[in-house]
């Protein structure tokens, strides 16, 4: 009779942790690839580190989650030299990101639904420059990660320059206001 109770009891024991689950990201390995496109079709694109990041995982379904990204970080990839070094001055500046007022951005994570057994739709809450607007995005389960794709309206969060929600006549000199990311995410 004992010998059932303890199976059972290690059988529940066994189930809670299947089912629900924390992860926390690897800061080394994750990371984010942003990229930022002008009507002339030129395309600047580079990287972002996270602080930390985990979520919480019950019955394949992310449930909670909060990722802090250090804005300190932002680097360009596809300029050398001085080019490098003003555009990635330029977008920590207030003409962009802000980042010596606004440090860091974060992305909490609502609630999600199955799309695929891999697949979910994440509904969260992305931070940046201190404005909170709320995002939809797909994220891919794999073997020790995750991926995603999000595109944010820079708009929403007051980033100006040379946006045509804030702007009329730019001409070849606009900024389209879509920001894409690829994130890499390695638990």
């Amino acid at each position: 009779m004992k010998i059932r109770k303890v199976l059972f009891m290690l059988l529940i024991s066994i189930s809670m942790t299947l089912k629900s689950q924390e992860k926390n990201i690897d800061i080394i390995t994750s990371n984010i690839i942003w990229t930022g496109k002008e009507i002339t079709t030129k395309i600047h694109f580079g990287s972002l580190k996270f602080k930390k990041g985990n979520i919480s995982i019950d019955n394949g379904l992310i449930t909670a989650g909060e990722f802090i990204v250090d804005m300190q970080t932002l680097e360009n990839h596809d300029l050398s030299g001085g080019s490098k070094s003003y555009l990635e001055k330029h977008l920590r500046s207030d003409d962009f990101f802000s980042v010596e007022k606004y440090p860091t951005a974060s992305l909490k994570v609502i609630s999600s639904e199955k799309v695929t057994p891999e697949k979910l739709s994440v509904l969260g809450e992305l931070t940046i420059k201190g404005i909170t607007n709320n995002i939809n995005f797909d994220l891919l389960f794999k073997e020790e990660g995750a991926i995603a794709e999000l595109i944010f309206d820079r708009s929403k969060y007051n980033i100006k320059f040379r946006s045509s929600t804030f702007f009329d006549e730019l001409g070849d000199k606009l900024i389209y206001d879509d920001i894409e990311l690829k994130v890499d995410l390695v638990f």
